[in-house]
């Protein structure tokens, strides 16, 4: 299984594999045709309520990670595009792409733990 974190303003579009953006809102300043997506699972994000309280405050992530594990859990369609995911990350390099400036207190990271979850 290989699953791969990117920032998409950082991205290396040269990089084979599934690419998917996690975010529920579009990156600003990046276009739909430059973004070369396939696919956009909005579903899969935190809800807004989470994200805003979480505001990518370190201090706040263990909490974050928790609350959103719980969001994934209780939502069925979440569950099945993850399952989804899994199936994907088992034939080939699947790239979440995501928008947060921190690479390791955002919703990627722990989405990440969960698809790779036995």
């Amino acid at each position: 299984m290989s699953i791969l974190l990117r920032r998409i303003y950082d991205e290396n579009k040269t990089l084979g594999g599934h690419r998917v953006l996690i975010d529920r809102v579009w990156p600003r300043g990046i276009s739909k045709e430059d973004a070369e997506l396939d696919e956009w699972l909005k579903e899969i994000a935190p809800s807004p309520d989470l994200r805003k309280w979480f505001n990518h405050d370190p201090a706040k992530f263990n909490t974050f990670k928790e609350a959103y594990r719980k969001e994934i859990k209780a939502n069925s369609e979440a569950q099945s595009k993850i399952q989804e995911l899994k199936a994907v990350a088992a034939d080939k390099r699947l790239i979440l792409l995501f928008g947060a400036k921190d690479k390791e207190h955002n919703h990627a990271v722990v989405l990440k733990e969960i698809i790779e979850d036995k």
